[in-house]
């Protein structure tokens, strides 16, 4: 178990990460990534609803007739959607106004409904936990490692710390939408790069 585990682990986080290998939740990944506060917790966020809504489908999987399973997922992902969404309204309100939509359309994204599908369904409880979990935290390091050059570059800051001084020219193309695309296909190229000189 503990074996196998690992591997769950290591291959949502590395060999295919939802975001570099499966392109999948690159909305938010270009949308939130400007600042590394924003991508974290946006990360975490995923990350929460992926792990509980993987163990609540895959518990629920025997018991949930085939021809209304996504009905009964996508209930399981919203609910836990609300739930983030509460708690940030709550405890966290600047940081609720700076993703705006964002949390809310955790509901659409790919990851949470293709973890559901290739692997909850599946699996035990536990396993599509830490699958779930896994696939999120992949996803947050995808967005850190975008907001660590684009918030560096683009404000001269990270987590919101002046690092580049006074005498550092913001490059204002980091911060906005063209930086979080180029960034993003930098990292898939890398990813790529590597696996096939890995492969060769």
């Amino acid at each position: 178990m503990a074996s196998k585990s690992k591997q769950v682990m290591k291959k949502a986080i590395l060999t295919e990460n939802p975001v570099l290998r499966q392109i999948l939740g690159i909305c938010s990944a270009l949308a939130v990534t400007n600042l590394m506060m924003n991508s974290l917790i946006m990360g975490l966020a995923l990350t929460f609803v992926t792990g509980l809504s993987s163990f609540f489908i895959s518990a629920a999987r025997k018991y949930t007739p085939k021809h209304i399973r996504m009905i009964v997922q996508t209930m399981i992902i919203a609910v836990l959607v609300i739930v983030v969404d509460v708690l940030l309204r709550a405890f966290y309100p600047t940081m609720s106004k700076a993703l705006g939509p964002y949390v809310g359309l955790i509901i659409t994204n790919c990851i949470i409904m293709g973890r559901a599908e290739a692997f909850a369904m599946n699996n035990p409880p536990v396993l599509a936990f830490l699958d779930g979990v896994a696939s999120g935290i992949g996803y947050t390091l995808v967005l850190l490692a975008i907001a660590f050059v684009r918030e560096l570059l683009g404000f001269g800051s990270l987590f919101g710390f002046p690092v580049l001084g006074a005498s550092w020219t913001n490059w204002t193309l980091m911060i906005m939408p063209p930086g979080a695309f180029f960034m993003l296909g930098i990292l898939i190229w890398i990813t790529n790069n590597k696996k096939e000189g890995g492969q060769a």
